[in-house]
């Protein structure tokens, strides 16, 4: 990796100023020229010193707050995704002499030529948006969170007549509360025991189910000795009383901690004052387990789309099926329409491979020709556009394309095929209320179950589009924010 996270530590609280002599204000026709000039691949080494200065000037900009920034080539393409604790000291690092020589950063930190960032809530939050954008850009210079690991979640299996708690990175599609994700596998670990001591629930693997007499003869493990667990397993608790241990910790989980803490705390300052340190040591350890609870995603706002899987092959056998195509669909696209404050309007093309994103494929779009909010003009544009460049240049059309929303985005979609004289490729929307799927000459729209894999492949390709196009929006908000 570029910049590890030692080295990042390393220079995370360096005070960083940019190489002198810097001009804040460059003239703005010196810096396009020099911008133009390196992008066309001109290897003039005073332009491409001039847009690495300017991007350091740019940096000092930055706020002091937790976030991710990305830096750019002279092209305007993201090259390094990273997160800081401090952005404008973090992202300043890469404009020190240091950097240069630095072995993970002096191969490429001369490229940059510009540099962006999204500000983030927390740490942790910039953390889990840094794993995304680099799954979803895979900038050139990220070696590492470019697969598909993921982070985990703490998961209570809540449809069984005893619900199990236990930690995992593959969660059902139902039947489960899931909180997380969670920034560190290991400090959740811990917290698991120190929640297992506390309200006893069990983590076991056994379908025990309520009422069955032969229960009564199992043996339960050592948990049940050692009194973490009540050992439903035995029938040592009723369904009632087991559920109601389950509720309180779902209470804890979703912020009814404080009480819990503090007793914690007082106990823990009881036997540092009877000179009992090992228990007031035991205390405090598990009172930072409990408390790096709080170090966690949004199961929505931090979405894992690796996480819950999704047959491609049986979705795509399904595809086949209910649009009555020859062959088999291999290659699928997505168009999603997100908007900034009713000024700038963005869209997003993601493309999905033997049903499975394909992130080289994806684009990004800045509509320009649509004022105000419009998805329908802004489909039509970002349609007519894409297609437009794919006719031209005699490039293979995905098998079907899958337009965000419902009729009148699909015929949004249509007409800007027809604008351009081009044949569509199968064409059909998918709107989000009811899930309803839309397709050209048919007044009323499909609805298919839940559970379709078919349907299920769609919703991940349109949520995938949708993401990658609040990425972009998010860009420019930041932008607008700083009057850019």
């Amino acid at each position: 990796m570029p910049a590890s996270d030692e080295f990042e530590e390393s220079l995370l609280d360096a005070e960083s100023a940019p190489p002198e002599p810097i001009d804040p204000e460059p003239d703005s026709a010196l810096v396009d020229a020099a911008l133009d000039a390196a992008a066309e691949g001109n290897t003039d080494e005073a332009a491409w010193d001039f847009a690495f200065r300017r991007a350091a000037a740019k940096v000092r900009e930055f706020p002091r707050k937790p976030g991710v920034y990305l830096m750019k080539n002279a092209a305007g393409t993201v090259i390094y995704v990273g997160k800081a604790k401090n952005l404008r000291s973090r992202a300043g690092s890469y404009f020190l002499a240091g950097a240069k020589v630095e072995f993970r950063t002096r191969e490429w930190v001369q490229e940059i030529a510009d540099a962006d960032y999204i500000e983030c809530d927390s740490d942790v939050d910039a953390l889990l948006t840094e794993s995304r954008l680099i799954k979803d850009i895979q900038p050139k210079y990220n070696l590492e969170l470019k697969d598909d690991k993921t982070f985990p979640y703490l998961m209570i299996s809540v449809r069984e007549d005893f619900p199990r708690v236990e930690v995992t990175r593959q969660p059902p599609e139902k039947g489960a509360r899931l909180f997380g994700p969670f920034a560190n596998a290991g400090a959740l670990r811990g917290a698991m025991q120190v929640l297992q001591r506390i309200f006893k629930f069990r983590t076991c693997s056994l379908d025990i189910d309520d009422g069955d007499e032969r229960w009564k003869w199992f043996r339960p493990c050592l948990l049940a000795s050692i009194k973490q667990c009540t050992a439903p397993c035995n029938l040592r608790i009723s369904k009632e009383e087991y559920k109601h241990d389950i509720q309180r910790l779902i209470t804890f989980m979703e912020g009814g901690k404080t009480k819990l803490l503090r007793q914690m705390k007082e106990e823990m300052a009881e036997a540092a004052g009877l000179l009992e340190f090992e228990k007031a040591g035991r205390l405090r350890d598990e009172i930072k387990m409990l408390e790096s609870l709080d170090r966690r995603g949004d199961i929505d706002t931090h979405a894992q789309p690796e996480v819950f899987y999704i047959d491609p092959k049986k979705g795509l056998a399904g595809l086949k099926k209910i649009l009555n195509l020859v062959e088999q669909p291999r290659t699928i696209e997505g168009v999603d329409i997100a908007h900034l404050g009713g000024g700038d309007t963005v869209a997003s093309v993601v493309q999905f491979l033997d049903g499975l994103p394909f992130k080289p494929g994806y684009r990004r779009y800045k509509i320009g020709g649509v004022q105000g909010i419009d998805d329908f003009r802004s489909i039509h544009e970002v349609i007519a556009r894409r297609y437009r460049r794919l006719a031209d240049q005699d490039e293979v059309f995905p098998d079907i394309l899958l337009i965000d929303g419902g009729k009148g985005q699909l015929s949004a979609a249509l007409a800007a095929f027809r604008d351009q004289e081009i044949t569509p490729p199968t064409l059909l929307s998918l709107a989000k209320q009811e899930e309803e799927i839309y397709l050209p000459g048919q007044s009323e729209p499909l609805r298919l179950s839940r559970h379709s894999f078919a349907l299920r492949l769609l919703q991940y390709v349109r949520d995938e589009a949708h993401r990658f196009a609040q990425h972009y929006h998010h860009l420019l908000r930041r932008k607008r924010q700083r009057g850019e």
